[in-house]
């Protein structure tokens, strides 16, 4: 791999580590700043991880950065700096700003610009004041006893061996700066200074360093944090660190559960606490120059960096895991989404070229031909669905960014407001997922500024003062749906009604249902809101969401109860490739429906030309597609109804042949027949043909407002 593909690896991991750390703040955020350990060691991780990948492509303004940002997460770790609701939202800008220098690094392939690092400079002076405070209130409440002889004392503590090399004072470095920011994470205990290496009077250097130090500490930091501590010198020095007892017990069950993850030794021992990742680093150099090479283990325990048991409990939980992982286990690999549409649309011509195969087979009647092509059309299947599965992606990563949007959004409102969400698990198209992540972020915002009152109103109703905001996604009908409702005032009838006729939507005095008069919000420009905000009141949105959506062949339904709250549903296609559609015929044109909204195909005789028929006792629409679409040409032997569903309604469908199932590519249709109703894309037939795809939604739609047969669709 060059440079630049390891930089682009960086760039990609750097923003999935962002993502974890800011869903663990959000959690931690949730909880009131009480976080659980594991919370905090993952948004530390996360910042760890950033900054030293960084260090290796020579990024010093992230470095820089992340290094102020972990050393303020590495005392909250050590329960130096308390966790509150001011630090979460500094720490989620930290995110943000760590996010727009990896954004720079990948457009300038190089460090990020001085104008976009200048941009974090409140940022490290908030994180600054918060070592500043707690950390100085640490360290004056911190003591050192050196009544401790030889640097030992009775009790549970830490052991810090420091060797120091003479030029250490040359470069700059006092030993002493060191040993009181050690007193940070806690008590140091005892200090034993060792002269041994103090050479006669007449041969001292005064500018050099001829004392080493034993230090017993008292802390709650891992070994990790106190080898930062000596970050500046450790080129410069020899240092170990022995953990307590009790710590040694600690790491022994913490290795013991660990996750099915690190089959490595070292990698087990660092993600235990055992040792830190230099140590291991440095163990990994010392075994590469010796040969033949020891075991990993055994330079660790000569070393000094380990306990003999530690490795043990190490040795014993790796050959679980490696004897524990099925020859099943899946292995993922990235592709870059440009490959996957590509595959897509083979696959779609390769589908299209197997159905004009399917119809020179049966011009010839050659049977052998015949069974041939039957089994290569369900191969030609298979691949379909493999590859649209390639593209299908949960909508809980969607989901999750709302998170932060309802964090911060309800911070700007003063509301308290927590997001619940479900249906994380279902799947759509990626090309959906994206393009719907914008639509819902406005209902998201809409709902929290619009639809959840204020506190005090809140507790006037009878509520609890915690608005809440539900995201809900599940499939339906070949559909998915998403659902964004809130437990807010809900949509005041009469408001809208009276805006509505005041822009001459409606007409006074006509009777509208409650659908009708919640579909007016989707009109252009259309707002309730008595004063403009940062986030509404200009009546610019809805009408967009509306037409986002309706652009990806959905359709958005709105249901609210005054008082109670307001539910918006997204209704979209799983894919927006190949689907699984159903023809028919109308003179010499030919229709393809989405065989998921055909509920069934029946023989019609209606001489009387209404506009309904009676469905086994129901009342059903009917919809002429001849008359609808102007088809000229002449009519089938006999007339077809073909039964059609769609967010729980049904409308027949008069067509005079019934051509039966294929699998359908969806071609967009141009432009220019972008206003063009009743007609959502085409295909191309087998035989060369184009087929238009129906839209069921809009001919239901067009079934419920008005009589099909007195006007054509068309391009108004």
């Amino acid at each position: 791999m060059n440079i630049d593909q390891a930089l682009q690896t960086y760039i990609v991991e750097s923003r999935e580590l962002l993502a974890q750390m800011e869903a663990a703040l959000l959690a931690v955020a949730q909880e009131g700043g009480s976080g659980t350990a594991e919370q905090v060691n993952e948004i530390f991780r996360a910042a760890h991880t950033i900054k030293g990948s960084a260090g290796l492509f020579g990024l010093d303004r992230i470095v820089d950065f992340t290094h102020v940002l972990e050393s303020v997460l590495d005392d909250v770790r050590a329960g130096l700096v308390h966790i509150d609701p001011a630090l979460v939202a500094l720490l989620l800008a930290c995110c943000d700003h760590i996010a727009a220098l990896v954004a720079d690094v990948d457009v300038h392939r190089a460090d990020a610009s001085p104008e976009v690092a200048a941009l974090g400079t409140p940022l490290l002076a908030g994180l600054r004041a918060r070592l500043r405070t707690d950390a100085a209130a640490a360290a004056g409440s911190a003591h050192v006893d050196r009544a401790a002889p030889n640097g030992t004392q009775a009790g549970d503590h830490w052991h810090v061996s420091l060797r120091l090399d003479p030029g250490v004072l040359r470069n700059g470095m006092d030993p002493l700066a060191f040993i009181r920011y050690l007193g940070t994470l806690g008590r140091i205990v005892g200090i034993a200074t060792l002269a041994d290496a103090m050479p006669p009077a007449e041969d001292m250097d005064p500018e050099c360093c001829y004392l080493g130090f034993e230090i017993t500490l008292e802390t709650h930091a891992d070994k990790g944090a106190i080898e930062r501590v000596f970050d500046l010198v450790r080129d410069d020095c020899q240092l170990r660190i022995l953990p307590p007892h009790s710590r040694v017990s600690e790491v022994l069950k913490l290795i013991d559960e660990l996750p099915e993850e690190p089959t490595r030794l070292g990698d087990i021992l660092v993600r235990s606490g055992a040792i830190t990742q230099r140590e291991l680093a440095q163990a990994l150099v010392d075994q590469a120059a010796t040969a033949p090479a020891p075991p990993i283990g055994a330079i660790l325990v000569e070393q000094g960096r380990v306990e003999p048991v530690m490795v043990e409990a190490a040795l014993s939980r790796q050959k679980a895991l490696k004897d524990g992982r099925s020859a099943t286990d899946m292995q993922s690999i990235r592709v870059d989404a440009d490959k996957l549409d590509r595959l897509v649309n083979l696959v779609g011509e390769l589908v299209i070229a197997a159905a004009g195969a399917q119809l020179v087979a049966r011009s010839t009647r050659i049977v052998e031909l015949l069974e041939s092509h039957s089994v290569l059309s369900a191969l030609v299947e298979q691949v379909r669905d493999a590859s649209l599965q390639l593209r299908m992606v949960k909508v809980g990563s969607t989901f999750s960014r709302f998170q932060r949007v309802v964090h911060d959004v309800s911070r700007e409102l003063g509301k308290d407001i927590v997001l619940h969400v479900s249906g994380e698990d279902t799947e759509l198209d990626k090309t959906v997922v994206e393009r719907i992540a914008d639509p819902l972020t406005h209902l998201v915002r809409n709902a929290m500024d619009h639809g959840i009152e204020p506190v005090d109103v809140r507790v006037a109703r009878g509520k609890p003062p915690q608005g809440t905001v539900t995201l809900n996604a599940f499939h339906d009908s070949g559909s998915i749906v998403i659902e964004v409702g809130d437990d807010g005032g809900g949509l005041n009838r009469d408001r809208i009604l009276a805006k509505a006729a005041e822009r001459g939507l409606v007409e006074t005095g006509k009777p509208l249902s409650d659908a009708e008069i919640c579909a007016l919000i989707f009109e252009p420009g259309f707002s309730t809101a008595e004063k403009v905000t940062n986030l509404s009141g200009r009546g610019v949105g809805m009408d967009v969401v509306k037409r986002n959506i309706v652009a990806l062949r959905g359709s958005v339904a709105v249901a609210s109860r005054e008082g109670h709250g307001t539910t918006v549903s997204v209704r979209l296609p799983l894919t927006l490739a190949i689907i699984d559609g159903f023809q028919v015929g109308v003179g010499q044109s030919v229709f393809v429906l989405p065989l998921d909204a055909v509920e069934e195909c029946l023989a019609f005789h209606d001489d009387a030309e209404r506009d309904y028929t009676d469905l086994r006792g129901e009342v059903l629409p009917v919809i002429r597609l001849r008359e609808l679409f102007d088809v000229q040409g002449p009519r089938g032997t006999r007339d077809n109804l073909v039964v059609v569903k769609h967010a729980g309604q049904k409308a027949g469908l008069m067509v005079d042949t019934l051509l039966g199932e294929a699998q359908t590519v969806i071609k967009p249709l141009s432009k220019m027949f972008g206003q063009v109703r009743g007609i959502s894309g085409s295909s191309i037939l087998g035989n060369g043909q184009v087929a238009l795809i129906l839209d069921v939604p809009a001919l239901l739609a067009e079934a419920k407002d008005a009589p099909s047969h007195k006007a054509p669709f068309s391009a108004a």
